[in-house]
């Protein structure tokens, strides 16, 4: 699998300076659409979620981009996700820390020909049930469209992640993009943009015993 990450610049700006990407992924941080509001795109007056499903069409790819959706003054941070110029969804943040945007509803891994992509948006990564959740739902790659990411938490996070659920996890935050193997090593790190990365898929399964107290069953009487 080969994912082209766009940290920086718009999504036209880095079609217009490059033409795109034939990576199997274009992932792009929350710089490229900026603020989405869902009612301009219903009425016309505006077409991001049109431009990024073009784009996937035009480099036959699956294209990943993060935004904030407004609905009606309602904010979410969120991550649209395009293929062969079809837009297959929206991704909503579920955990809104503080406030200062709303949280969504729904997880899930969208079915594409690059795989299984299971989509955490930002914050979302702070929280090991919903990255273990996508894991155990099939995903064979996890993406996260982050914000400003600091020295060493996002990294940890990720690195965990990857090792305990045993899915490879990608990070494309503020000039920073990243992605954790299975073995919870930081198979990737840059500050470029657009940087691509070719790496194999790989999924870990074992099977683990546990020892727990509580569960009695009384047994049956005769009657």
């Amino acid at each position: 699998m080969r994912i082209c990450f766009v940290s920086r610049g718009t999504l036209h700006s880095f079609w217009d300076d490059y033409g795109g990407s034939d990576a199997d992924i274009l992932f792009f941080g929350f710089q490229s659409l900026g603020e989405v509001s869902y009612e301009k795109e219903l009425k016309g007056e505006t077409d991001f979620f049109e431009d990024v499903a073009i784009l996937s069409k035009e480099n036959h790819n699956v294209v990943v981009c993060g935004c904030v959706t407004d609905t009606r003054g309602l904010k979410r941070k969120s991550a649209v996700v395009a293929e062969n110029g079809r837009i297959l969804g929206v991704s909503d943040m579920l955990n809104a820390v503080d406030g200062e945007y709303s949280s969504g509803a729904g997880l899930r891994v969208y079915e594409t020909r690059a795989g299984r992509l299971g989509v955490a948006v930002a914050e979302d990564i702070y929280f090991p049930e919903l990255l273990r959740t996508l894991a155990v739902c099939g995903s064979d790659i996890v993406l996260c469209p982050f914000g400003v990411v600091s020295d060493f938490t996002e990294s940890l996070l990720l690195r965990s992640a990857a090792f305990s659920y045993g899915v490879p996890m990608c990070l494309g935050g503020v000039g920073y993009s990243a992605i954790a193997d299975i073995s919870g090593s930081l198979l990737f790190s840059s500050p470029d943009s657009p940087v691509e990365f070719s790496f194999e898929k790989k999924q870990e399964y074992h099977l683990v015993e546990t020892r727990r107290r509580g569960f009695y069953k009384a047994p049956k009487r005769d009657f």
